[in-house]
């Protein structure tokens, strides 16, 4: 089928997005190819539409359980066969997913990346018939990434069983130095980089300086009407920050991670049904979210990264109408900032104590415990050994950073069962014991698939079917599990931990000072490059994040704060910049009068020099010394 039918079948759109056919095209000539797309590009139509025009199946590595849960219901929604793998499945429950991806017509098998390294995995993957290996959230491979997870460095393990299967690496924010990280990473047969300008000139960024800043926010709601993100960085401020929306008659809602997966999916669709007008959350809100018509996103807290400010200020305007990205702050901001990264990094003796703790916790021997995953409850956790929550926090990420665990998001899932027996087997079952056959079924006749696989189920519904209550549903469920009838997995709602590798004995347990010191490092320049786009003053704030991912030559973009403050000198870019570029080298070789400043610029006239020196002044870029004289202040 031609790419345009199966873009219209399936998606119904006319065209493709521009770079979308080009990548396609690359892809099915047998290329590895990165694509650089911004937050909203349409990246998962690029690896989607290809797997679609050619025999065989897709393998998806994403990070994100939540939206590989989506991407797989949305394409079976559209008749498309996907399946997900990750951490926290069953061994029975992967076991049977697999077997559809080696056996079945399954079109899309969506992995999270520590599944890759599984006997189980490597084992199927000899038999399934691969014909596109696609890398979401590609910046991950990266060390240099602002996200950068250590089974991800395992996906070039794999090519060598699938080895003229293209690869496509996807992210929406990658540096200069990651672009080139990726390639080398997954090892691509040749460099091969499709990237879509990060520019949006639909979208305006602004930063304000406020110190009252819920008043300021109630301003630019009643200036910028439609819907609207709000991110905070604690899970408190959401509820506070929407009550006072709401006392101030806002249609509004909060959300965060920590609240069942229920309600977040019920405040999610309110929300994009245009219910609630605003959103407020924190970072755990937007990924995978396809709301086009957002008019604005509003950051109330420093974001940890230059990285993921771009990608959650570009969740506004999808649409390419006119939308604002605004970002407030305060001094107390830029000396939180300071106190976040010193948190974020805990001695090396607590990252120490915190994974020996863990082993213990979980009661595991030395030298066990690898894939295995466990509930996590961090409260629990951390009062059992009477440590900080934030610490224990902290220390867990720097364990998945070194590759020891892996710690997943919490999310919700259904209770399910899978029937062992066959038919014949079951019958006899059920006549050999007559107390269970009411029951099984019951089971039978609610849930038609669970002989084949496992089925979502739910113990309330059965109880009011069965007249019992539901402690009898799930006790005859477990009894049924210990007769090994049927495989029964129980609701989860708490986060998990996986050990990556078997738990080690502290005597071999290894984190070098120098290794903790370079990351250190490279999260000091990460603040640094936010604090320096927050208190800019004299740069267009599209340029400042274009030139951080690599984009040199922009040119301003007129809207923005700083380029409105430019605006009312009433002169061009050019006539600024002729004149800034003869003043600014002058007072860096000394400090000089204001007369001779004047003077000295060539082919200006008076009235257009001191514009700009009085513009400099104003954006504390030039200064008085003792002498009266002016010196370049920065």
């Amino acid at each position: 089928m031609p790419l345009k039918n199966i873009l219209i079948k399936y998606w119904g759109y006319n065209s493709f997005r521009p770079l979308q056919e080009e990548i396609i095209n690359s892809v099915l000539q047998g290329n590895d190819t990165l694509a650089l797309l911004p937050t909203g590009g349409g990246k998962s139509v690029c690896f989607q539409v290809p797997a679609l025009a050619m025999d065989g199946i897709c393998i998806v590595i994403t990070p994100l359980i939540a939206l590989m849960k989506d991407q797989v219901e949305a394409l079976n929604k559209k008749g498309i066969k996907a399946l997900a793998v990750y951490s926290g499945m069953h061994k029975n429950e992967i076991d049977i997913a697999l077997d559809n991806c080696a056996y079945g017509d399954v079109k899309f098998l969506y992995l999270s990346p520590e599944r890759l390294t599984t006997d189980l995995f490597r084992t199927r993957l000899h038999k399934m018939n691969v014909n596109l290996l696609a890398v979401d959230e590609a910046h991950c491979i990266s060390q240099w990434g602002y996200d950068f997870r250590p089974p991800y460095l395992k996906i070039a393990e794999i090519r060598e069983f699938i080895p003229k299967v293209p690869i496509l690496a996807l992210t929406a924010t990658a540096t200069p130095e990651v672009v080139k990280d990726i390639q080398k990473q997954l090892h691509f047969a040749k460099e091969n980089v499709f990237q879509k300008s990060y520019e949006r000139k639909n979208l305006t960024y602004a930063v304000l300086f406020e110190e009252d800043k819920l008043n300021r926010i109630l301003r630019m709601l009643e200036k910028v009407k439609g819907t609207s993100i709000i991110y905070a960085r604690n899970r408190r401020k959401t509820k506070e920050v929407a009550d006072f929306l709401i006392r101030n008659k806002i249609p509004a809602d909060f959300y965060h991670a920590g609240l069942e997966q229920k309600i977040r999916d019920a405040k999610q669709e309110a929300w994009m049904h245009d219910k609630k007008r605003v959103m407020v959350a924190t970072n755990a809100f937007g990924m995978g979210i396809d709301k086009a018509n957002v008019r604005m996103v509003i950051h109330l807290d420093l974001p940890e990264s230059i990285e993921a400010y771009f990608q959650e200020a570009g969740r506004a305007g999808r649409d390419e109408q006119q939308s604002w990205a605004i970002l407030l702050y305060n001094k107390s901001d830029l000396l939180d900032s300071e106190t976040m990264l010193n948190n974020s990094f805990p001695t090396i003796e607590e990252i120490k104590n915190t994974y020996l703790a863990l082993g213990n916790y979980y009661q595991l021997a030395i030298g066990s415990g690898k894939d295995i995953s466990f509930d996590f409850d961090i409260i629990n956790f951390s009062n059992q050994y009477n440590f900080k929550p934030l610490v224990v926090f902290n220390c867990l990420k720097f364990l998945e950073k070194e590759g020891y665990i892996i710690p997943t998001e919490a999310v919700y899932q259904s209770s399910k069962a899978h029937i062992l027996l066959n038919k014949d087997e079951l019958y006899r079952f059920q006549v050999e014991n007559k107390s269970q056959d009411g029951f099984i079924k019951l089971l039978l006749r609610s849930y038609g698939g669970i002989l084949n696989d496992f089925v979502k189920i739910n113990e309330s519904e059965l109880s009011v079917r069965a007249k019992v209550t539901k402690d009898v549903i799930v006790q005859s469920l477990e009894k049924l599990n210990k007769m090994q009838v049927l495989t029964y997995l129980p609701q989860k709602k708490l986060p998990q931990i996986i050990f990556a590798i078997e738990r080690m004995d502290m005597k071999d347990f290894t984190l070098s000072k120098e290794h903790y010191q370079d990351r250190k490092n490279d999260a000091i320049k990460r603040i640094e490059a936010v604090r320096k786009y927050v208190t800019s003053t004299n740069k267009c704030r599209s340029s400042m994040l274009l030139d951080y991912f690599g984009e040199k030559e922009s040119t301003r973009c007129g809207k923005c704060d700083v380029c409105m403050e430019r605006n009312k000198l009433e002169l061009s870019d050019y006539e600024f910049e002729f004149v800034l570029n003869q003043i600014k080298p002058l007072l860096l070789q000394k400090a000089c009068a204001l007369e001779e400043v004047i003077t000295t610029v060539k082919d200006a006239g008076e009235d257009m020099v001191i514009k700009v020196i009085q513009w400099l002044f104003d954006n504390d870029k030039i200064t008085y010394d003792e002498n009266n004289l002016l010196k370049w202040h920065s």
